[in-house]
């Protein structure tokens, strides 16, 4: 007996075949896939008290994000193409403007707005990038977790130390009062600490935390003073070992070109390292990434793919596992990683000047089975075949732009939208029917969501971002 069947749906499995099934069915027990074939055989073979229709559906694994920023939900409106703005906000809200109640909102909306475009698990840096992380207190973490399990999606939530200087200030809000305080290196890797011990792999596995430490590249030379330098370097390295330990994915965040390199010659780098966006790398480094296992979040949609290249068809030819990540939300993108998918064949095929260059199936790979591998769940998730976890997303092909209905896996990647995802799966679990989450109340969610990015304005003093300059308009 299952506890739910998906029927007569188009199921693009992703398994090592690249089975289609145009009339499929999928038999679910638990959290767990236990049965996956011809509709007509599974019915045959199976009962179950909830039968999903599939009828004019793509049946795919949820979709994987593998990488993304928490705490940007409530900041991506702001600054309207200002960088110097944004990363402001960005910095004054995660260390001295954000309070528990901020994260907790953010990460709902972030997580619901995932659920709604079909991404079901996705790697989530606990604030605005390298040196920005709010890991001055495990309550702000908590916060994140706590919204990401109420809404119901997978999030692999990345904490870690900021670069030196130390201390760093950060404030704590009672009420309207802040109380700014000094954070030292060792206080945050004891938070991280904390957090790996309450938070890693609860939940069936749906929270799971990684470590994250700053990217140093040749700025860093200039920037810092010999001794910071040196500090940097050191505690990489030891940021980098306690995952190790811990058996945690390592992150990094803005690698280009000789960045890697360096990142080697610090030892940092291995089969459990994750690097974002990785422009403009050398061949050397390319071979880098193959030697150690290394993988890579690529991210076409960002600002970073504007000013250089990562070279993701060439490291995949070379054997690196390369995600498709959507360095989400900001001013110009959201967590829809079927537009991400969309972004990188057009973005890699101009390079080339070749239009068969990441053909669909590739792409789509790159947001199941190989972001899976990325997020460290390669043999739970990604893949739709018995076993596996049931994170699956029905994607709806009756409407207008995705007729006529033929080749669904091209309409798929080609021509869907986040907003054409009817129902998601998460654990075995519907978090998603006929577009409504089912696990809370969207109007609630998004109410919340606007009064703490108010009340953010406000202890920053940065209300006037909301402002959109005559710049916008050319």
């Amino acid at each position: 007996m299952a506890d739910l069947i998906i029927a007569h749906g188009h199921i693009i499995t992703m398994d090592d075949k690249r089975t289609v099934i145009d009339d499929g069915a999928i038999a679910i027990v638990k959290d767990r896939i236990v049965d996956i074939g011809p509709a007509k055989d599974i019915l045959a073979r199976h009962q179950a008290p909830e039968i999903i229709d599939a009828r004019g559906m793509a049946i795919i694994p949820g979709l994987i994000d593998a990488h993304a920023h928490a705490g940007h939900g409530l900041i991506k409106t702001l600054g309207a193409g200002d960088t110097d703005a944004w990363y402001r906000a960005c910095e004054l809200a995660y260390t001295v403007a954000s309070t528990p109640e901020f994260w907790y909102a953010e990460a709902r909306l972030a997580a619901l707005e995932r659920l709604k475009f079909g991404v079901t698990a996705g790697v989530s840096l606990l604030g605005g990038g390298d040196t920005i992380l709010r890991t001055d207190d495990p309550v702000y973490c908590d916060a994140h977790c706590e919204g990401v399990r109420d809404v119901g999606t997978r999030s692999l939530v990345a904490i870690g130390p900021t670069r030196p200087p130390h201390p760093r200030t950060y404030a704590r809000w009672d009420g309207e009062i802040a109380h700014p305080y000094p954070v030292s290196f060792e206080r945050q890797i004891e938070t991280c600490q904390t957090l790996i011990k309450n938070w890693h792999g609860t939940h069936g596995q749906r929270i799971n935390i990684a470590l994250i430490t700053p990217t140093l590249r040749d700025e860093h030379v200039k920037e810092l003073s010999a001794a910071d330098f040196d500090l940097a370097k050191d505690q990489a390295r030891k940021t980098a070992g306690l995952a190790k330990d811990a058996e945690l994915i390592f992150t990094q965040d803005g690698h280009q070109g000789g960045s890697v390199a360096f990142a080697h010659q610090l030892g940092v780098l291995g089969n459990n390292a994750l690097l974002s966006h990785a422009t403009d790398l050398s061949e050397e480094e390319i071979k880098i990434c193959a030697d150690t296992g290394t993988m890579i979040a690529h991210n076409p949609s960002a600002i970073a793919s504007v000013y250089g290249r990562c070279p993701a068809p060439e490291l995949m030819q070379a054997g690196v596992t390369v995600a498709l990540g959507s360095d989400a939300t900001a001013p110009d993108r959201s967590a829809d990683m079927l537009r991400h998918m969309q972004q990188a064949m057009h973005y890699h095929r101009r390079h080339f000047r070749d239009a068969s260059v990441l053909p669909v199936g590739r792409t789509l790979q790159m947001c199941t089975r190989d972001g899976a591998r990325a997020l460290g769940l390669e043999n739970e998730i990604g893949i739709l075949a018995p076993g596996r976890k049931a994170d699956i997303t029905l994607v709806d092909l009756d409407r207008p732009h995705l007729y006529p209905a033929n080749m669904p896996l091209f309409r798929t990647v080609c021509f869907a939208n986040g907003n054409d995802v009817h129902t998601v799966i998460v654990d075995g679990i519907v978090a998603l029917r006929n577009r409504v989450p089912v696990h809370v109340n969207e109007s609630e969610i998004l109410r919340q969501a606007d009064e703490e990015c108010r009340k953010m304005l406000r202890r920053a003093n940065i209300e006037q971002l909301v402002d959109v300059p005559n710049s916008v308009w050319g």
